[in-house]
């Protein structure tokens, strides 16, 4: 195989894992709900409440969703009334460092704007 072709190759397996990336952590909620839950267990309407603007039948939406791709494990707790708490599976831990990431992007991203506006 040529060089060239073996750069094609590369190429095409890179863009095809980021966009099974993109697939799996699309939409607005997907990286809030891992940010959560990167803290430790949660009940559902604690992580609601800790994700500004999410809507009870999205939340439980995308959090199947994450279930579904083993990101997410979902836990019926045996209390009165009966509760449902959420974590990370071990799989989904390996997302927290590209969310770290993403988070430490947004604050440098935050302070630019900030300075920036400041500056004019």
């Amino acid at each position: 195989m040529e060089k060239e072709e073996l750069n094609e190759s590369a190429c095409k397996a890179h863009h095809l894992a980021i966009r099974d990336t993109m697939e799996l952590l699309s939409g607005k909620w997907k990286i809030r709900i891992i940010g959560a839950l990167n803290f430790g267990p949660m009940r559902f309407m604690a992580l609601k409440e800790s994700i500004n603007g999410v809507a009870a039948k999205m939340l439980s939406k995308e959090l199947q969703e994450l279930e579904l791709n083993g990101l997410v494990k979902r836990s019926v707790l045996n209390t009165k009334p009966i509760a449902v708490e959420y974590e990370l599976t071990e799989y989904g831990e390996t997302v927290k460092p590209i969310i770290e990431v993403i988070a430490e992007w947004g604050k440098q991203h935050r302070s630019k704007l900030i300075r920036d506006m400041k500056a004019e």
